[in-house]
């Protein structure tokens, strides 16, 4: 038999068996799973991220049986997180359920009982997360605000919403012809479906399903970046002044490296490798003394650590080493600045795969770090005057994770596990070099990679690298391929996260908002396809498209305009 024909033959024999295997799946809540301890889903999100929050509420409003199932104790990933200055680029491709979710939070600051530290009209957004006059939108707001929101939306439509459970990375993931049938949790909880989607922003679900995927940057020949891979010379941005030295004892490299720097050197400009940018908390502070726990400094505090931070002040640095945006009631979202700062660099390359202890010691580090540098900015001697004035003023605030004293659980991942699907994002689609014909939403933001290792340059001083800012581009389509993993793999898996995209590529497309979209878009697909009884892969885009134009996506923008 000629090899076209077999190859013919055998996708049918596969949408054939998909399609029987999820029609004998069963609809509703009522239908008992394999292991007759969990109620059998029409989609079973894992992930309560607001990609995931959004994910299930559109499932519901289509009438489909779903859980939402979060490792956590606290949903809305880092929308409740900390991250209140949302990255947008253009708001107006924006749409759906994720701009509803910025709707409901102007509404939350529309009451008077919303504002307790400051009045509203004291409040003043700032930075390009601006919410203009009379916009029925609102960009920013506090950890707390957007965990309200949630909560009181999800109770609205009667979502189910599982807390601190884990998914079993081993063996937790049941598999048969293609499909996942089931997930079972570290506790033994079992959750089975016809249709699932992976909402982590680590691509756990996706891993242990057995989907490829990839960590780190590619080379940049890979396919035709500029800006992937190793980026030494476009590290121009949140660098060290000049002359910082790397070693224990200024000048003597026999004394060692200070702590957090490679030995190696960074590698050659545009050479592939499996670091990821480096991750921080979004720390939620004020200057409210009612509401203000000062900066401690922790138990196991370690001086060194902060060695290349005064040495950076004492080479002539000046500024702030933070972005300390505005956030309603007194409040920051505060993100890295400068060269260094509150990420942790080089530090996180290991979480992608590492284990649930593993990151929860690198997560105890990472806490570690940045409370011990907000002491060092705010207390230590060596400390220019200015700046510990500026940051003294600060703290943590009594009621936002006060089961942390202010600090949250709630890392900010910018990126880890992507899968590969046979569709990829790359540079080439974000500058529109490159279309998208099956549109599921937009991308608008920046190509933006925060810094990846610290490194000796030539003349023996300390630099950072990795670091990439390069806009200038109009928003663009995301493919609703690039959600999808191979055919072969897994055919009713959607991924609206951790995506089939470059590095660089995902550096733009990395945004809440987005996610929120793409997450809308992957539910939508996963009902339709249910109600068709085939796989996602083979789901008609047309009717896709249709449905999330009904439900107010925007798929494609011709160009940003003035005032956009």
């Amino acid at each position: 038999m000629p090899y076209l024909l077999r190859r013919i033959l055998l996708v049918g024999l596969v949408i054939l068996g998909a399609r029987a295997s999820i029609a004998s799946g069963g609809s509703g809540s009522g239908h008992g799973s394999e292991s007759g301890s969990e109620p059998h889903h029409d989609l079973v999100i894992y992930g309560g991220t607001s990609a995931g929050i959004v994910a299930g509420l559109q499932a519901v409003k289509m009438g489909k049986s779903v859980v939402v199932i979060e490792p956590s104790a606290r949903e809305g990933g880092l929308s409740t997180g900390g991250l209140g200055q949302t990255d947008i680029g253009n708001k107006r491709v924006i749409g759906g359920l994720s701009r509803e979710f910025y709707r409901r939070i102007a509404s939350h600051y529309a009451e008077e009982e919303s504002w307790t530290w400051q009045k509203r009209a004291e409040y003043r957004d700032g930075g390009q997360s601006r919410t203009s006059e009379g916009e029925a939108t609102m960009w920013t707001f506090e950890p707390s605000a957007a965990l309200a929101v949630f909560r009181r939306w999800t109770s609205e439509v009667g979502l189910e919403l599982v807390l601190q459970e884990r998914l079993d990375r081993q063996d937790g993931v049941k598999m048969q012809a293609g499909r996942i049938v089931s997930i079972t949790m570290e506790s033994g909880r079992v959750f089975s479906g016809k249709m699932f989607l992976d909402c982590t922003y680590e691509g756990d679900l996706l891993a242990a399903a057995g989907v490829s995927y990839t960590v780190g940057r590619e080379a940049s020949e890979q396919y035709g970046e500029s800006l992937n891979g190793v980026q030494v010379k476009q590290a121009k941005y949140h660098q060290f002044v000049d002359g910082v030295d790397p070693y224990v004892v200024p000048g003597d490299p026999s004394s060692g490296l200070l702590p957090f720097i490679e030995a190696a050197g960074p590698g050659a400009d545009g050479q592939a490798d499996a670091r990821v940018q480096a991750y921080c908390f979004r720390m939620c502070l004020t200057d409210h003394p009612e509401n203000r726990i000062p900066f401690r400094k922790p138990t196991g505090y370690e001086e060194r650590w902060y060695e290349l931070l005064l040495r950076n002040y004492e080479a002539g640095e000046t500024g702030l080493p933070w972005i300390n945006s505005a956030m309603p009631n007194r409040k920051t979202d505060t993100n890295n600045r400068l060269g260094f700062s509150t990420d942790f660099v080089g530090q996180n390359h290991a979480w992608p795969e590492a284990s649930y202890d593993e990151r929860d010691a690198l997560k105890l580090r990472h806490r570690l770090y940045q409370q011990g540098l907000m002491w060092t900015l705010a207390y230590h001697p060596r400390m220019p005057e200015k700046i510990r004035d500026q940051v003294s003023k600060w703290g943590m605030c009594r009621d936002e994770f006060t089961e942390g004293e202010g600090w949250q659980e709630q890392l900010y991942i910018r990126e880890a596990r992507r899968m590969v699907g046979d569709f990829v994002m790359t540079q080439g689609h974000c500058q529109q070099e490159k279309g998208v014909e099956d549109s599921i939403g937009m991308g608008a933001y920046t190509m933006d990679s925060h810094h990846v290792q610290r490194y000796v340059d030539a003349e023996g001083h300390v630099r950072n690298e990795g670091d990439v800012e390069v806009g200038g581009f109009p928003p663009y389509p995301i493919s609703y391929r690039a959600i999808l993993p191979k055919a072969t793999e897994c055919s009713n898996l959607a991924v609206p996260v951790c995506l089939s995209a470059s590095h660089i590529a995902f550096g733009s497309i990395r945004m809440e908002p987005v996610f929120m979209v793409l997450a809308q878009s992957a539910a939508t697909a996963a009902a339709l396809a249910i109600e068709e009884g085939v796989p996602l892969q083979s789901l008609d885009h047309g009717r896709l498209k249709k449905r999330l134009l009904a439900d107010g996506q925007v798929l494609n923008h011709a160009a940003t305009r003035k005032g956009d």
